[in-house]
């Protein structure tokens, strides 16, 4: 979010949304606005009081996806709420408590899934390297009881590995079975 200017995420949003500039516009300066204040020390923080928006209007004509597409950008958790609910007399449905519950899940979610995404080119990168370990083990020298300084036997030739790993990433080995230990 903190290299998108208000006009990016104006344009971000019209990749989604047709019309509703002045929507899209206000709602783009009002995120950088919070952001910009969050990258204030504290002490000015509370000073500068944060504008909110209300989006009023019929129905489909954009409010909650411009929501949405904002909380994406943002990577916010998104929780719909119908407010006309709660003003009807002998209301009868989510109390406010499971709304917060819903938007607690939401962010609990988007931050795992962000998680994984930093993670998994790591973990993607360590499975491959077992299953070639598993696939061409490495030679370990033979014992020696004379000397404990007798040379170690050569690694497995670097190229050989690239191929195995090319091999691999082409799928040319899925049919083959491996067994590993998980620990």
């Amino acid at each position: 979010m903190s290299e998108l200017t208000p006009r990016e995420i104006v344009n971000e949003l019209d990749r989604y949304i047709i019309g509703q500039h002045d929507a899209k516009r206000a709602v783009a300066v009002a995120l950088r606005s919070r952001w910009r204040r969050m990258q204030l020390p504290a002490e000015m923080r509370n000073e500068i009081t944060p504008k909110n928006i209300l989006m009023i209007g019929p129905t489909g004509v954009g409010k909650t996806e411009i929501a949405r597409r904002l909380a994406t950008l943002a990577n916010a958790p998104f929780v719909k709420v119908e407010a006309t609910k709660f003003t009807e007399v002998g209301y009868v449905g989510k109390d406010v408590e499971s709304i917060i519950r819903d938007l607690a899940d939401g962010a609990y979610k988007l931050t795992r899934e962000q998680a994984i995404k930093r993670v998994r080119s790591q973990a993607e990168d360590r499975a491959e390297d077992r299953i070639l370990d598993a696939l061409l083990p490495r030679r370990q020298s033979p014992p020696t009881d004379w000397s404990h300084d007798a040379p170690a036997a050569p690694a497995i030739d670097s190229d050989t590995r690239q191929k195995l790993r090319k091999q691999l990433r082409e799928g040319a080995l899925d049919e083959r079975e491996i067994e590993l230990d998980i620990a």
